[in-house]
């Protein structure tokens, strides 16, 4: 019986437990740090063999096959002893993707893949096509797999998950964009994370279908660097493009094969320039799995975002709050900052994962009024900020920033919290960090 380990007790890991499990492996799952008490109720129910707060590496080491939590980085010891011995360590995306038959839909990118994913998700089922969604948003891929397998899975798929593939091939794959992020975990050089991103055409043949934005120099530059075989599908808010998507006065307009589709941007529930080119590249995934015109349009002037991204929360005595706490870096807040008609008060802070804020500084000088730091170290904020916002305040929680915020703002302003960074030193994650948000703005 082969024996596969997973390293990491989540929802990755204990879906990839299920799953195994019901393939026949001898599963066996290790944890680092304490598994959440739902989790092991999983584990428990389905007779896994777990460790939780230590990794015994006489029990890891003897593994046929490992499957990594992305969240674990490729340099640590353990995870070099594996290669030594040449066991295999994947990703649960490699792993779920091969026990379906399923049409995938894989998307990555820096930002915008949330999105892209709910609203492709929402676009699909709209049009009555049975699809999950899973990846790094929602439910667990392999437990999706192993419980109720569907037709098609929309994926949303991070630069980690891609680099533990090996066979994994998507029908249709998207890169939304492709910005500095993460560079901690690719030795700080961009190019190893780009080459990451470009792991999720790697598998394509030419009767898949990558879809990409052709406004992105690092995908231009990448596309002669990564050889793909699939079809090459672009989308471009800046140039009339023959075969794609394009704006032009201000409508999105579609041309796949004979048909050309258009709708205007006016139309659209989610606003904001980055969000005409995620729409772009849902729409166009949508039509190449056959679905209606006038679904897509219909499904695109009724879908609701994503929570923690550009979400308003309340109105306080003319004051409008908005959470963007999914904003982990610098390109996301940048969204945000050009989507604010109104002054804003920003709060910004966390953990800096090897931040430039200089691309922000034009945008802070035209829109924001005052900044308010959340996280425990803001030298860098304040250093390169500081001359341009007379109002820097710093705080130490959720609470203490939105009241600073509230008190520093005036009717028709707005506070924004987009942070720019990480969450780990203050909260779980951002999810956390937006909720502890949200319920402070409630009790003002």
């Amino acid at each position: 019986m082969n024996r596969l380990v997973i390293l990491g007790g989540g929802e990755s890991g204990v879906g990839t437990a299920i799953l195994g499990k019901k393939n026949g492996f001898a599963v066996f799952v290790s944890d680092k740090g304490t598994i959440q008490e739902k989790y092991k109720e999983v584990l428990l129910h389905h007779e896994i063999d777990f460790e939780e707060q230590q990794h015994t590496e006489s029990l890891i080491l003897n593994a046929d096959v490992v499957m990594k939590s992305p969240g674990i980085p490729e340099k640590v010891a353990l995870i070099q002893k594996l290669f030594a011995k040449d066991i295999p360590v994947i990703s649960e995306i490699e792993f779920a993707s091969r026990y379906t038959k399923a049409t995938l839909v894989g998307i990555t990118g820096s930002n915008g893949k949330t999105t892209t994913t709910m609203l492709m998700h929402h676009l699909l089922k709209q049009a009555g096509v049975e699809v999950g969604m899973a990846g790094n948003i929602g439910d667990s891929f392999a437990q999706y797999v192993a419980e109720k397998d569907v037709s098609n899975y929309v994926l949303e798929i991070s630069s980690f998950q891609l680099d533990g593939i090996q066979e994994f091939k998507p029908h249709i794959a998207m890169i939304t964009n492709i910005t500095p992020d993460h560079l901690d975990r690719y030795k700080y050089d961009f190019d190893k994370y780009v080459a990451s991103k470009f792991r999720i055409t790697m598998n394509q043949n030419e009767d898949d279908f990558l879809i990409y934005d052709a406004d992105d120099q690092a995908i231009v530059a990448g596309l002669k660097k990564y050889q793909t075989q699939a079809k090459l599908v672009p989308f471009s808010i800046e140039t009339e493009l023959e075969y794609g998507a394009f704006l032009k006065e201000d409508k999105i307009i579609t041309r796949l094969n004979k048909e050309e589709f258009s709708m205007s941007i006016s139309k659209l529930t989610l606003q904001g320039k980055h969000n005409v080119k995620n729409t772009m590249a849902a729409t166009l995934a949508s039509q190449l799995l056959n679905v209606r015109s006038q679904s897509i349009k219909d499904s695109l002037t009724n879908f609701e975002g994503a929570e923690h991204r550009l979400e308003n929360v309340l109105k306080v005595n003319g004051v409008q709050f908005i959470n963007d706490s999914k904003a982990t870096n610098v390109n996301a807040t940048f969204y945000a900052l050009e989507c604010m008609e109104k002054p804003t008060v920003w709060i910004v802070g966390g953990v800096d994962k090897g931040n430039d804020y200089s691309d922000l500084m034009p945008l802070v000088r035209e829109k924001v009024k005052a900044i308010v730091c959340l996280g425990e170290d803001n030298e860098k904020l304040k250093e390169v900020f500081s001359n341009v916002i007379d109002m820097m305040i710093e705080t130490a929680g959720a609470e203490e920033a939105v009241k600073v915020a509230y008190r520093l703002s005036e009717k028709g302003d707005a506070v924004l919290l987009s942070p720019a960074c990480a969450s780990f030193d203050l909260f779980e994650n951002y999810e956390d960090r937006g909720r502890q948000f949200k319920e402070a703005i409630r009790k003002l």
